[in-house]
């Protein structure tokens, strides 16, 4: 008898039972088999045990109590229970019937479904100890080379962050099967391995929609956008059916990229081909609209969703804060508790963020306080960032230094570097020489708190620190990130770095960049000069300006966009001050919107001014 699969014919009253069957109806159903007798077969009462199990888990325990009334069980129902609670939010109890098992003195053993499903309850568990385990048995068990457990136990080392392990099982596999392949391409590319996963992606002879589907999530979780999206257009010219996981992943790296052209394809895509939006689509189609600086689609997604939970609910506070509309983020947050929903960590984030664009320091106070005393959610870290960051924007130093100092954990570099950037803005060079001092201590490579304090010094004109801050950062081997923008023209992404002269139309966009100076010059435009003795010094000081990376961006998108087509840039560093004065002097200047996504937030430019307010 096959020791997992329901039997075909089974007992026309154990058919009666169904997932939607209530307590009731199983008791009446057991009372049934009770009176006709039918308890004395151990197949039929394994056969009802394991349809209760697997029917609907939340009838686990109710399996439990009629299987421990059972003397000598079969290896069925004990299979069954094992398989039910490997699913569960409890996988720890299989480990209860792997034991019964064991102990049994019926000539019941265990064969290779049992230990398929406890090395699922292995992996649900995140158990170290007890995987490696579970496979030292299966091996003394001779069940070592069956394709479904060779599988499981690549996805089980991997859940468990062991891809060494995960490579072990792989290599002992003489000819892994299509399930084995997918699992190990999946293991690799979660564990950022895309190098290992795409050579074995490559050399498939058959690949289904799951191996598509862990290859292209690899590329997005690991940076790899441009590579992502190469892959899900050869995907589609392979003709592979595209499922909601292909999508989530799609929208992630156009997210990354802040590629809206791309990501209106994809949602584009998705309506084209009538593909369900779930959940957790819908909730990816906001991130990526809002996160590319749309948030008018954003909320349009949004409001269109018929079903909503809390993370859909958070990614748009997320995006109004980010982009500036902080009294809109927390109306929203208003919206979701009266729609009972309750707030998790992440959502909090997004209030005290939305607190901080506005300004609004006691209601962000207030909601910080609330975490803990109404909902039971400890503040973590980045809680406290954003509260050093709410104080600091709004110019009460004292204030955010009080609360870094009455943290109740030791103060993190986020913390420091929200309020080191609070005293950049107000120009205390005191607290900001300490701010960075406290950074360097946690990270001691950290360029950009270096790089914040030399600025600071340069805006005092203190030549002699600033020279001392260049000498530390050689001393400690630690170099500025170069500063990269990427821009997006008709579905391509193009990228720029500081001083970048490599793209084929290099010579119109320094023409371009020729005009912009000499029309800005003519508003009344004095170049910001004073970081750039640190920055750059062995180049004239506007050229050098002249040659940052979203400069260069802005002025390929002048040349290359339709008039009226905002410029959508995403730079990898917080934009500076003099490339920030000259973005809102182009928007005026050309009369062009400017949307740029800079390490820290958004900023719209338009008309001469920004949505930042001067603070970023």
């Amino acid at each position: 008898m096959n020791s997992v699969r329901l039997i075909t014919k089974q007992h026309p009253i154990i058919s009666l039972i169904e997932s939607d069957s209530t307590f009731k109806e199983l008791k009446q159903i057991h009372s049934q088999l009770l009176l006709n007798g039918l308890h004395h077969y151990p197949h039929l009462l394994g056969q009802f045990v394991a349809t209760v199990a697997l029917k609907n888990p939340i009838n686990l325990d109710y399996s439990h109590q009629v299987l421990d009334q059972c003397g000598n069980p079969t290896l069925f129902p004990l299979n069954s229970m094992i398989r039910a609670y490997s699913k569960s939010p409890t996988p720890q109890k299989s480990f209860h019937f792997f034991n019964r098992i064991l102990q049994s003195t019926h000539n019941v053993s265990p064969d290779s479904y049992t230990f398929n499903f406890l090395v699922r309850a292995c992996a649900q568990l995140l158990a170290r100890e007890t995987g490696p385990a579970v496979h030292g048995a299966l091996i003394k068990h001779g069940f070592e080379h069956d394709p479904h457990i060779q599988s499981g136990l690549i996805f089980m080392y991997a859940e468990l962050d062991c891809l060494s392990s995960c490579h072990r099982v792989f290599e002992e596999i003489c000819e892994p099967d299509l399930v084995c392949q997918t699992a190990m391409i999946s293991a690799c590319a979660k564990h950022g391995d895309v190098g290992f996963a795409r050579e074995l992606f490559d050399i498939m002879t058959v690949r289904d929609p799951i191996a598509w589907n862990a290859m292209i999530a690899g590329y997005a979780q690991c940076g790899k956008s441009r590579e992502a999206l190469n892959l899900f257009h050869f995907m589609q010219m392979e003709g592979v059916r595209v499922d909601e996981v292909s999508m989530v992943s799609v929208l992630s790296a156009c997210t990354h990229l802040g590629a809206l052209d791309q990501g209106r394809w994809a949602h584009a895509y998705i309506e084209r081909n009538k593909l369900r939006v779930t959940v957790t689509l819908g909730t990816a189609l906001i991130d990526m609209y809002a996160k590319c600086g749309n948030m008018n689609k954003a909320m349009e997604v949004f409001w269109r969703m018929k079903e909503k939970n809390v993370y859909t609910w958070t990614s748009a506070m997320g995006g109004l804060a980010m982009n500036g509309f902080g009294e809109k983020c927390l109306e929203l947050f208003s919206l979701m508790k009266q729609d009972g929903v309750l707030p998790n960590a992440v959502t909090f984030v997004s209030v005290l963020r939305g607190c901080t664009v506005v300004g609004l320091v006691e209601e962000g106070h207030e909601h910080f306080e609330s975490m803990s005393r109404v909902y039971g959610i400890e503040p973590q870290l980045e809680h406290y960032g954003c509260m050093v960051d709410l104080y600091g924007r709004a110019g009460r130093l004292d204030e955010a230094l009080n609360f870094i100092n009455s943290m109740p954990v030791k103060p993190h570099s986020g913390a420091w570097g929200a309020f080191l950037n609070a005293c950049r803005m107000y120009k205390n060079t005191e607290l900001g020489e300490l701010a960075s001092r406290k950074i360097v201590e946690l990270e001691a490579k950290n360029h950009g708190a270096f790089v914040a304090l030399s600025n600071m010094y340069a805006d005092s004109k203190n030549w002699e620190k600033v020279s001392s801050v260049r000498d530390i950062m050689k001393a400690k081997g630690v170099r500025k990130l170069p500063g990269c923008s990427v821009i997006e023209v008709d579905g391509e992404v193009h990228e720029f770095f500081v001083g970048d002269k490599s793209h084929p139309r290099y010579d119109e966009i320094e023409m371009k960049l020729a005009e912009i100076s000499k029309r800005l010059k003519l508003s009344g435009y004095v170049a910001i000069t004073n970081p750039v003795l640190f920055d750059i010094e062995e180049e004239e000081k506007e050229d050098a300006l002249c040659k940052h990376s979203e400069k260069i961006a802005i002025a390929f998108g002048l040349i290359s966009l339709k008039e009226g087509v905002p410029i959508r840039i995403v730079k990898n560093l917080r934009v500076c001050w003099d490339c920030h004065e000259v973005t809102k002097m182009i928007s005026k200047t050309f009369n062009r919107e400017i949307v740029m996504r800079d390490r820290n937030r958004f900023h719209h430019f338009q008309d001469g001014d920004c949505s930042c307010k001067g603070y970023w």
